[in-house]
């Protein structure tokens, strides 16, 4: 049986709002009151919020376990009562072993002293031991590329290189359960790889990987479990993929429909997208993707379409097909009746965040009877040898290097069609 090194029961978080003494008439009853309070009876008093409640979750060792939520839900919180930053109004944690923390990558960091000396002074802030940095030294140096510019104070060093130097000791620290708060997201693309490469070792190291963060794709790329957080309330725990369509479930996405603001009597009841298994979030390249439209008609409807469109993160359309062109003809919907349409994709995308649109058209008159924005959300990883938005599956057919004369000669021929004697 797999040990759990990670166990949160029933965490909970009390705060005061505007809690700010400006004369000392305020501020020595205040404290009397604390003094003489006694215990805490779970209660809220005035301008009190819980930022957390009821929280309970485990993680096993060697597991990468996500937290999710929209701002305000209490991520930040849970990640500064795990780290002893705050201590829980109830609750209790039990880490089994040794825990560090991976939320402020540059915190700690003196500008007037160089990167190297910063490699030390940071190294202690995370709780290693100088002959712990001496032996990882070389190799933080080399995780971050900064080797030319490490005897440079950095204060002088760009943003990008500021968090890169910052990660790369972070990384480097040999805890049993780290907790990673959004800090992949540093430098540049490439870096951004070498970071989740990173984590991926170090959890086949056997480290435990508690990982904070709004960038979905990377939590689904990581973590196998997930926990979705609402007001500071758990609302669900389980698959990670299982987790995040619960979370685009309960942010719903932009829906809009019917002519001149008129209620709709045609709508989008649902769109998922799936593969052979069944529902996912995560796709390799290259695979396949089906989409599913469901609709519903409150009155009869002719002539209509389902469209599908395929757009990136930015919302620009990378694909769009309709049933339609793909030869269903017209759809005709009479009043109660369920629509159920599905396509298949052959995901030739680079790796990347995409959106499902869905709408229902009637190309005669050009009318939107609904639309639904976002309707859902995909991840694309693989096709690491391009970039971009689409794959064109290359192959390299040659590479060669000849500096002779005769072959840029010959290269000439055939361009021009000119013959040389």
């Amino acid at each position: 049986m797999t040990e759990n090194v990670l166990e949160v029961h029933e965490l909970a978080k009390r705060f005061r709002r505007g809690e700010l003494y400006n004369s000392l008439r305020d501020l020595v009853p205040a404290l009397t009151g604390r003094l003489f309070r006694g215990k805490e009876d779970g209660s809220l008093k005035e301008r009190e919020f819980w930022a957390l409640r009821g929280v309970s979750f485990s993680v096993e060792c060697g597991e990468a376990f996500g937290i999710i939520g929209g701002n305000g839900a209490g991520k930040s919180t849970i990640l500064k009562l795990l780290t002893g930053i705050m201590r829980p109004t109830t609750g209790s944690i039990r880490v089994a072993g040794r825990i560090s923390a991976l939320i402020e990558v540059s915190a700690g960091f003196h500008q007037d002293l160089t990167g190297r000396e910063n490699i030390y002074l940071n190294g202690a802030i995370l709780g290693m031991t100088r002959d712990e940095i001496q032996k990882r030294f070389d190799a933080i140096v080399d995780f971050s590329g900064l080797e030319e510019f490490i005897d440079t104070p950095v204060k002088r060093y760009s943003s990008g290189m500021f968090a890169r130097l910052g990660f790369s000791v972070a990384a480097h620290v040999d805890p049993d359960v780290l907790l990673v708060d959004e800090v992949l997201s540093v430098g540049d693309y490439l870096f951004q790889r070498k970071c989740m490469e990173r984590m991926h070792a170090v959890i086949r190291n056997g480290a435990t990987v508690v990982f904070v963060s709004h960038n979905l794709r990377e939590v689904a790329n990581l973590c196998q479990r997930s926990l979705l957080l609402e007001h500071g309330h758990v609302e669900t725990i389980g698959p990670t993929s299982e987790v995040i369509q619960a979370y685009y479930k309960s942010t719903e996405s932009q829906r809009s429909g019917g002519v001149n603001g008129e209620d709709k009597q045609v709508m989008i009841t649902r769109v998922s997208v799936y593969d052979d298994t069944g529902p996912q979030v995560e796709f390799e390249s290259g695979s396949k993707l089906h989409v599913t439209v469901q609709a519903r008609a409150m009155a009869i409807h002719d002539d209509m379409s389902v469209v599908i469109q395929i757009v990136d993160e930015n919302q620009y359309p990378v694909f769009d097909t309709c049933t339609q062109r793909l030869g269903a003809g017209a759809i005709r919907l009479e009043s109660d009746q369920m629509l159920i349409c599905t396509f298949e994709l052959n995901l030739n995308l680079a790796s990347g965040t995409f959106h499902v649109n869905a709408f229902l058209y009637r190309y005669l008159t050009e009318q939107n009877y609904d639309r639904w924005i976002s309707a859902a959300t995909f991840f694309v990883s693989g096709a690491p040898e391009v970039r971009g938005i689409v794959t064109l599956r290359p192959k390299l057919a040659e590479c060669r290097v000849d500096n002779t004369a005769e072959f840029e000669i010959v290269n000439q021929t055939f361009a021009s069609g000119i013959s040389y004697d």
